[in-house]
């Protein structure tokens, strides 16, 4: 015990023994002991029963503040980008699905190209399914074109919604309170990141396949040019000049 304490404790037990001999009768302040190492070691039990005292206290403000903090921690983000993120997506998705003549099917592609873009004409085929062929193909690579330039449209018109809710999630995750808003915000971004690369994907097929229709269409062209004119060629005796006179004599 230092000496502060000790003289400390002394006073303690003084002004104790003061007020006891005070409030007491008249014959039992007589009988009074007085006991400094007794009432010293009284006083150091209560200035350590204060002390623990104390140390519950501080231990109960932090366990307050530990749950607040796992409260803060636990809290949602009151922002969700969920619906027009979907719905965003969805919007993309019903124009690529009402592409013009030819959809994005495997099954019909192949029935398509068999009949309209053959690798060859083997059986006979007549000059008006030759032009019918033609204008079919022409027709179905002016629909990709089209329909390429729908779905361009839709992504850029979805622009305007894509950079508000951008800055939306920013401000909700710069103002997060706890672990779980500023997770939910990142992955909300991440979602929307997700959504646009979705978007490019559609760009790119719908071009692709305006494209690709196109560079078939030509291929298909030349070998009908070539069928007709092996046909115009092999045509019974095909074709034999025939001398002509311009003036008579």
């Amino acid at each position: 015990m230092t000496a502060h304490r000790a003289s400390r404790t002394l006073s303690l037990s003084g002004i104790a023994l003061l007020l006891l001999s005070l409030s007491s009768p008249p014959g039992l302040a007589q009988a009074v002991v007085y006991d400094p190492s007794n009432y010293a070691q009284n006083a150091l039990q209560a200035v350590r029963a204060l002390e623990q005292i104390n140390n519950q206290i501080t231990a109960l403000q932090n366990q307050a503040r530990m749950l607040l903090n796992q409260t803060r921690n636990l809290t949602s983000l009151p922002h969700s980008s969920l619906q027009t993120i979907q719905q965003s997506l969805a919007r993309t998705q019903l124009l690529l699905n009402q592409t013009q003549r030819l959809a994005f099917d495997v099954d019909q592609i192949d029935r398509t190209f068999q009949r309209l873009y053959p690798n060859a004409y083997s059986a006979p085929t007549s000059s008006q399914q030759f032009a019918g062929a033609a204008k079919e193909r022409w027709q179905t690579s002016r629909a990709a074109f089209q329909d390429s330039l729908r779905v361009q449209a839709g992504i850029v018109q979805s622009l305007s919604a894509t950079r508000s809710e951008t800055g939306a999630l920013v401000s909700a995750s710069q103002a997060a309170v706890g672990a779980l808003q500023a997770a939910q915000a990142g992955n909300q971004l991440t979602a929307l990141q997700v959504k646009q690369l979705a978007d490019l994907t559609a760009v790119i097929a719908a071009q692709a396949r305006a494209d690709s229709l196109a560079s078939a269409r030509s291929a298909a062209n030349e070998e009908q040019a070539r069928a007709q004119l092996h046909r115009f060629l092999n045509n019974g005796q095909g074709y034999q000049a025939q001398p002509v006179q311009l003036f008579h004599e």
